[in-house]
């Protein structure tokens, strides 16, 4: 139900209003006859908003203050890390000599450009503990298909053709299982016990002669830190598999250890998570995969390298699994995350890690006696309450997310993990302080209390946005994708 105190565009529109002036014609004109088709060409005048510059500029002012980022709120996304995005890096991002640059150009006339790719390379190698890496990758998701195309390549390159199955934990971001079957292997689940961790003794009984991989991340999506991974690096090693290690908690561990420390071979990361490029509605995104020296031969061809003083874009790669990305990837997402480590040095990026630990706990200490705690472990960078307590007072857990809404905030990821019944997964970040973080927690306590004592004020929320809660079976299946008068 919309609230019809702000008229659409169309509403506010009068015949012979004009919000609009056209600069001076700089082009020859076109002779139609000859030179255009005209069949293309509008016999009637498009149906459009009749407005005064005014009407159009609050519309669209009116707009933007509807929208929710990480710039106006709390956005305690777990999983997605929807963490602040410097605006150093954005100045950076809009220098002339990288915003005016374009990817047909000699890569002679675009050395500086190319330097900064290499050195975030290197950079990324160092951070994750990886022999070289590859920006290619559009987003996480095709980071992950990247790595999985790789060690399959590379068992194919050995003979070892039987290798079709990737091992994924039950508690695994759901696009881990999606990137094995697009990536044409076989998806293989192993258990996590009451600690919220791999289960060593299940890890050994699915690994076997036609294991490709094991596909995890640490800390884990219920963010626990997984504190046996040497050993499971051993298990998957000694049969013949390989690690792969999905770099979407990279925020709670930068500084203290790397993925190829604990013996991963294969690593993706989020630069529009960990490292602060801006992301949500679809993009923009990158996943730069890293790689032993083993795995290097495979990595996404062109590989940027440097031969003797000029960065150059080798294309002679004969084990490459292939360009994955037009162009070199998303080229204003590594000017973000290049700015973001320069800026931070080494010290800075384990302080980074260091608050975002220090937050995630924070907030679960203080929320577990009015929520479930499933795991009662310190946490890492996010961690996952249950909304139990509250569903057997009638109210689930959507409702509580709902309700969140009222308060100003973004609710957390809910219903995920899969394995946590009621699920409410929380990541503050690192750069939230202590008065939001007190503040969310105040909303949260007021709404368990609601729960008990006014349960229906909580099931019919939201109560105070522009849109109240919707049919979401109706939406989903029948959405109204256009304006009718």
């Amino acid at each position: 139900m919309a609230n019809t105190d702000f008229p659409l565009i169309f509403e506010r529109g009068k015949a012979g209003r004009t919000g609009y002036s056209f600069p001076e014609f700089d082009v020859p004109e076109m002779d139609l006859d000859n030179e255009f088709d005209r069949n293309y060409i509008r016999s009637d005048a498009p149906e459009l908003p009749e407005v005064s510059e005014l009407d159009i500029m609050r519309h669209y002012t009116a707009l933007s203050r509807r929208n929710y980022g990480v710039d106006s709120g709390f956005y305690p996304l777990g999983s997605c890390t929807m963490k602040y995005n410097p605006k150093i890096n954005e100045d950076a991002a809009r220098l002339a000599g990288f915003s005016h640059i374009h990817p047909h150009q000699d890569p002679k006339t675009v050395q500086g450009a190319m330097e900064m790719m290499y050195d975030l390379q290197s950079g990324l190698s160092e951070i994750t503990g990886m022999y070289d890496f590859s920006l290619q990758s559009a987003a996480g998701a095709q980071g992950e298909w990247s790595g999985l195309m790789m060690i399959r390549a590379f068992h194919e390159a050995n003979g070892d053709y039987k290798r079709t199955k990737v091992i994924v934990p039950d508690s695994a971001h759901g696009t881990n299982p999606a990137s094995v079957t697009v990536a044409g292997l076989d998806a293989v689940t192993v258990k996590t016990n009451e600690q919220g961790l791999v289960d060593l003794e299940d890890l050994k009984r699915v690994v076997d002669q036609e294991t490709a991989a094991l596909m995890l991340t640490n800390p884990n999506t219920l963010g626990l830190f997984e504190t046996e991974i040497m050993k499971m690096a051993e298990i998957v090693h000694k049969a013949g598999g390989k690690l792969y290690y999905d770099g979407a908690n990279l925020n709670a561990i930068m500084g203290y250890t790397r993925p190829g420390d604990m013996g991963f071979d294969v690593v993706h990361l989020n630069l529009h998570k960990t490292f602060t490029g801006p992301h949500g509605g679809g993009g923009p995104g990158s996943g730069p995969v890293g790689v032993t020296s083993e795995f290097a031969p495979f990595l996404p061809k062109p590989v940027l390298t440097k031969k003797d003083s000029l960065f150059v874009f080798d294309y002679d790669r004969p084990d490459s699994i292939g360009r994955i990305k037009p162009y070199y990837g998303n080229f204003g997402i590594y000017l973000r995350a290049y700015t973001y480590i320069r800026t931070m040095g080494a010290e800075g990026l384990k302080k980074v890690s260091e608050y975002a630990v220090l937050n995630a706990n924070y907030l679960m200490r203080r929320l577990e006696q009015e929520y479930s705690l499933p795991y009662q472990q310190h946490c890492k960078h996010e961690f996952v309450l249950s909304g139990k307590k509250q569903k057997q007072l009638g109210v689930r857990t959507l409702d509580i997310a709902k309700r969140l809404l009222d308060y100003g905030y973004h609710p957390p990821t809910i219903y995920f993990p899969l394995n946590v019944e009621e699920a409410m997964m929380t990541e503050p970040t690192e750069t939230e302080s202590k008065e939001t973080l007190d503040g969310f927690i105040d909303a949260m306590i007021q709404i368990s209390d609601e729960a008990k004592n006014k349960p229906e004020l909580v099931q019919e929320a939201p109560h105070n946005t522009v849109v109240k809660r919707m049919d979401e079976t109706t939406a989903a299946r029948k959405p109204i994708l256009r304006y009718h008068k």
